[in-house]
This record gives C-alpha cells, structure tokens and sequence, in this order.
C-alpha cells in the first residue's frame, strides 16, 4: 500500500474531525441550545419573549420585570468575594517541599499576567446563568518582537460563547474532562480576517447551535475549529551505565549526535532500552474545507481546554446541563404575562366616555378628538332629527365603563412572585437586617443562602483544579532554560524572583545539583476556596483588634499592632504594608523570603555603628582584656607556685641525702670492724622490737626528720 502524503494525511484527519464533530455536535444540540437560551433570557433585553409566547402577543404591551438577573448577579458577586486559590502540594506527603512554593508562585504570576480573572469571571457567569463555561491555557512567546527571544510563557485566555463553541468527545465522562481524547473549540472570524490570515476564500466550520431570533444585526463571520486530538507517539527510554557504575536514561528525542559523542568520551555504555508510549496532544486549525494550520504537539500532556458547570449529570448516554436559570425561566414568564397584560388594562382610560352618533359629532370631531389635550370646558353636540322630521336634543347613547382586574390575575400575581422567589432562593432575605436580630441569626441567614451557591463554588473550584494540573504539565515542557529569571506572585501579591535550573550544592550528597528544575516537581494540586485577601485582612483587622483588649504582654501588643498595620486596606498603604511585614520578620514572627534574607544581609554590612553600641562593645573588649590578663596572673601565679613547689622537693631531697650520710657515719661508729652497713641499713627488715637508742647517740639524731629517726632506729636495732 503506498504511504499518504502530507497533504493526503492532512485531508484524511480534517473528514475524520468533520463526521466525529457532526455526531457530538448533533447528540449535544438540544442541550447546547438551551444553555445558550438560558443565557439569553436574562442577560439580553426581549429574549424573554423569544419562542411562541411572543406570537400570542403580538401588537401588544411585552414587559419584562427581570428578576433573575438580581439572582445571577448576586451569585456571581459571591464568587468575586471568595475567589479561589490554586496550591500545589508534595506526592510524597512532605510538609515543606520548596517546588510547592516556586510553582504556586510561577502559577500566580502567570494568572496577573495573562489576566486570567477575565477568564475565570466569564466561565464561571456562563456557567451560573446557562450551565456552561470555559477557558484554554495557553503557550506563548514571551517577547514575539524579539527574534532571539525564544522564552515562553503560559497564558489563561477566556472562551466566549463556550456552551455552542466548546465539545469535547462523548466518551469523556469525567466532569474536568481529564479523560478526553479530542476537543473542538469554535471561533468566529470575519471574511477579512479569514482571508487576511489564512489567504483562502472562506468556508465556514459548521455550527448549529445559534439563537439570533431578537437580535436585528448580528455580524457575518466564518468559523474556525481548532482541533484537539491525543495521540500515544511511541518512544523508547534509553539507559547508560558511566564508567562509575551509576545509571543515566535518555529518551528517544533527547539523543543529539553531540550528546553521543559526550557519553562515548566519557565511557557510558548503553546497557538496555525499553519502548514506551507517550501522552501527546496535536493541534490542528481547520475550516469546513480543509486543516489551515497544523500546528503539531503542543506543551504537556493534556488538552488545555477547561470546561466548567452549574450543575451537571447523565441521562439517557447524554451528558446534560444546566445553570439557575432553566427552572424560573416559566415563572418569570407568567410574571411578565401579568405584567404586561395588567399595563394594558391601565393604559385603558379609566374615563366614562360618551358614546354618541355620527349626526351628533358631525362638525365637532376635532373638538372631540382633541380634548384630553386641550380640556376645553365643554363639548358641542348636534341635535338629532326625529321621525316626524323635527329637530329633537338628546343626550349620548351610552357610556364607556373602566375596565376591571380579572381575580384570577391578581392571585396569579402572588403566586407567580413567591414561585420566583423560591426558586431563586429569597436572595432578597439576606439584604435585609431587622432590628432586636442577633448576629448568629444574621449569620444563620447568610450560611442558608450560602448554600445554595456552594454547588456553583464546587464546580468551580473543580475546574480551576484542573486547570493547575494542566498548567504544571505545560510547565515543565515550557520552562526549562536554565539560569532563568522569572517573576512570582506570593499569597498576598508580594513579588518575588525565581531562577530556573540553578547550580548548587546539595548538602546530603555534596554533588552539584539544579535547583527549581520544574521537571522533577513531583506535586499534586489542591485548592482553597474562601475570602478574597481584602475581606481577609478585614476579617483579620477586626479579630486583632478585639484581641488588643485582651492581650496584656507588650511584647504580643507589638506583634498584634504590627499585624493590623500589615493588613489594613486603602490607598497608597502599600509601602507601609511592606514596612510592618519586614518589621515581623525581624522579630522573627514572620519568617524571611530570599530576597529578605539578601536585604538583612546587605543592610548588616552597611549599616553604621550605633554609638551606644559602639560603647558598648568597647567596654566589653576592655572587660574580656581585663580577664585575659588576670587569667595570665593567675596562670603565672601557678608557675611560680610550682617552681617553688619543685625547689623544696628538691632542697627536701639534698636534706634526705645528707641525712643519710650522717646516719651511715653513726652506724660506722657502732659496728665493729669497720664493716660497711650501707646495704644492711637498706635491706635488713624492720622487726618492730623495741629498741632504745643509747644516750651518746640520741643527740646526733635529734635533728634529722621523723621517718628518717623511725626508719634509722628500727634499722640500727637488727643491726646490734
């Protein structure tokens, strides 16, 4: 079979697209169309009539007293005042884990950038009011003037129109449509942008769900469907063995001829490949003719396309959807039917008018005509001609009667109103404060109409979920230039600065290392739903302000004082915001940011000494010499104690000595021929006999030490 060309292959995929979007888009259709008649009958003026309501009054009073509108607004007012946050979090349960951080703040930074408030306020309206919304991610250059500049950025754009615009695959269950396979988004174009881009003669993508039915000029556009498709590409992961026996895998794409060459030099050796599969999505532009653009794989895994929903479910195979709207919708009409028809029973004037005969009114019609205008004070009649042909004056014929309410309006009239309002959910009840109320039963009354919102809140929450896992997976084909500088966005809007893929020494190992390397961020991704940061810091300027009553410690009055400083909202506070959270930080309440850490540092080399400190610390320098010296003293003191120590050791030792000698020149004088008693004076065992030195040697021993008079006299007495 001979192999398709590009243009062939490019033809086969556009029919493909084209016979699956006419399936999805004709099981979609009825329920498409609603959403988008929901949206309609609040937000656009005369849609209320649309469908055969309007035929019914035709040339008559069509009042619309919208209150669904009130109901939609107050919703959405709710969502604006308790945005939601996206946090990522570690896979592996760490309580600190510093990608968590870098992503969360690369994640902010992108969302003030491309505005994505836009995006997120559209979806989520869309949602409320006709059941669904949606908004893309998106990947760009980060300066498309500069040619050298190859840098990207993600981008949150809106979707408009999502529930006629936006159809992912029937086979996608899931409510953040992690599971699809394809995805169509349909976008207008005029004929002179289409042909200006694309430099063809325009064909329309086809599209069904339209309602135009009120409106007296729409513009005329071509559509254009980019398409979505994932696709398992086959890879293979490649594993090398260096010449230390540690392990490197490479996949398929990433194996340059350079880096070849790099492992050969180096003794790596490849030991093992393994085939894989890997998660691609490829992205065409097509008209209804032809793929305009193929715009091949694009950043991530996963189709970055985020639905969201009022409220949704299954039936019959059938995905199905709806916002608040779809069930006041017949309440709402039967309000305006009353409505309408009670103005044209009052436009009726409730003046008796005189029914008269054209003989009588001849000549006097515009008197008659103009009367309600210029009131004149009386009216002329003619008299009528009797039988007998005698002139004979006569009054009118007859009067005119006002006319009257039918009963059965006016008991329609309530209970059309309440219908709405318990449908809507009394919203109106929370606007009003009663006085002798508590605060718990206003609260109890907020916390009900709360409720009924939390359903959209959920949704929502669940989208933007999804919409920060699409994002770290875009991310971390997206930014990897190392050495990177790029912005991040903190909690509370404080900027900071991340450097992408930087070299440093991990301490464990001592090996060189990248930091902020976003393609091992291992992260799941959560979100908190709660207060926009202006309510919080009120909430949090009341709370501290009540404890300041309480609280007694400086120290924490401190703390507390500085944290409501912090907090506080109006205009040109920023700066001193910024000077109270530094002043937590430096009493360690707060703890630092890299870039407080560099500023603590710069400031401790160039800041000037304090003179009291100055003092001080001189002081401290004279205390420590005075001890050092003193030490020095004590420690010559010992010297001298230990010389002199040894010099009676060694005076005592000359003593010993000469005592001795004296000693021996004694027993020399007692024993007889002239034997030498030195070795029995020191070998001969004491016996412990009392012996009595004899007087002619007491005197020559007197004078020399007790143990050497012991010792001499013990000794001398084995001797004799």
């Amino acid at each position: 079979m001979a192999r398709l060309t590009k243009e062939q292959q490019l033809q086969k995929i556009h029919a493909e697209a084209l016979r699956e979007f006419d399936n999805i888009q004709s099981t979609m259709c009825d329920e498409r169309t609603q959403c988008l008649q929901d949206r309609r009958f609040y937000s656009i003026a005369g849609a209320q009539w649309e469908g055969s309501l309007s035929d019914q009054f035709e040339n008559k009073p069509k009042f619309e007293i919208n209150k669904i509108a009130l109901a939609i607004q107050r919703i959405f007012t709710e969502y604006r005042n308790n945005r939601i946050a996206v946090n990522f979090i570690s896979k592996h349960g760490l309580r600190t884990d510093r990608m968590a951080d870098v992503c969360a703040g690369l994640f902010r930074a992108d969302e003030q950038d491309s505005c994505a408030e836009e995006a997120y306020d559209n979806g989520f309206e869309e949602a409320v009011g006709g059941g669904f919304g949606a908004w893309r991610l998106r990947s760009e250059y980060e300066d498309p003037e500069d040619d050298e500049n190859e840098k990207q950025r993600i981008r949150i754009e809106p979707i408009f129109d999502a529930d006629s615009s936006v159809f992912f695959d029937l086979e996608a269950k899931r409510q953040d449509k992690a599971d699809a396979k394809r995805c169509f988004v349909i976008t207008s174009m005029t004929h002179d942008a289409y042909i200006e881009t694309y430099d063809d003669d325009p064909s329309t993508w086809p599209k069904s769900v339209s309602q135009t039915r009120f409106d007296w000029y729409t513009p005329d556009v071509v559509y254009v469907a980019e398409y979505y498709r994932v696709e398992e590409v086959p890879d293979s992961v490649h594993t090398f063995r260096a010449l230390d026996g540690s392990e490197e895998k490479y996949h398929k794409d990433e194996l340059t001829e350079e880096l070849l060459r790099q492992l050969s030099a180096i003794g790596s050796v490849e030991i093992r490949v393994k085939r894989v599969k890997r998660r691609r999505v490829h992205m065409y532009i097509m008209s209804g003719s032809r793929v305009l653009e193929d715009c091949g794989y694009i950043a991530g895994k996963c189709i970055p396309i985020i639905p969201v929903y009022g409220k949704r479910w299954f039936i019959d195979n059938v995905e199905r959807c709806m916002g608040h709207v779809r069930l006041a919708k017949d309440a709402q009409r039967l309000k305006n039917m009353q409505m309408s028809k009670l103005g044209e029973i009052s436009a009726l004037s409730s003046v008796e008018k005189p029914i008269l005969t054209p003989e009588q009114v001849a000549g006097h019609q515009l008197m008659w005509s103009e009367d309600n205008i210029k009131n004149f004070p009386y009216l002329l009649i003619n008299p009528i001609t009797g039988i007998d042909g005698s002139t004979q004056p006569a009054g009118p014929v007859a009067y005119t009667r006002a006319p009257n309410v039918p009963p059965a309006m006016a008991a329609l009239l309530q209970i059309s109103e309440q219908d709405i309002r318990d449908i809507l959910g009394n919203q109106e009840q929370g606007d009003k404060i009663v006085s002798n109320i508590s605060g718990a039963a206003i609260e109890l009354v907020q916390q009900r109409l709360d409720m009924q919102t939390f359903l959209y809140m959920s949704n929502m929450a669940k989208a933007i979920r999804r919409s920060g896992e699409v994002w770290l997976e875009m991310a971390k084909d997206i930014y990897v230039e190392p050495d990177r500088k790029m912005k991040a966005v903190g909690p509370q809007g404080e900027l900071s600065s991340v450097e992408l893929l930087r070299p440093i020494i991990d301490e464990a190992t001592g090996e060189a290392v990248a930091e902020n390397d976003l393609t091992n961020a291992h992260l799941d991704v959560a979100v908190d739903v709660g207060p926009s940061f202006s309510s919080q810091r009120a909430a949090i300027v009341r709370s501290f302000t009540n404890m300041m009553g309480v609280v007694s410690d400086p120290e924490t009055q401190q703390v507390l004082q500085s944290l409501i400083l912090m907090n506080m909202e109006g205009e040109g506070l920023r700066d001193a915001r910024e000077f109270f959270r530094k002043r937590l930080v430096k009493i360690g309440v707060m703890n630092p940011t890299e870039d407080d850490k560099a500023a603590m540092q710069a400031a401790a080399a160039n800041a000037e000494e304090d003179p009291n400190a100055v003092f001080l610390k001189a002081a401290a320098d004279e205390a420590l010499a005075k001890a050092t010296r003193a030490r020095a003293d004590v420690i010559e003191t010992v010297a001298d104690t230990e010389l002199k120590k040894a010099k009676a050791l060694a005076t005592l030792a000359e003593i010993e000595v000469a005592n001795r000698d004296q000693a021996l020149k004694v027993l020399q004088t007692l024993v007889p021929d002239n034997r030498d008693v030195s070795n029995d004076l020191m070998t001969v065992p004491t016996t412990g006999t009392g012996f009595e030195v004899p007087p002619e040697f007491a005197e020559q021993i007197t004078g020399l030490p007790g143990e050497v008079q012991h010792e001499f006299i013990e000794r001398l007495s084995n001797i004799r």
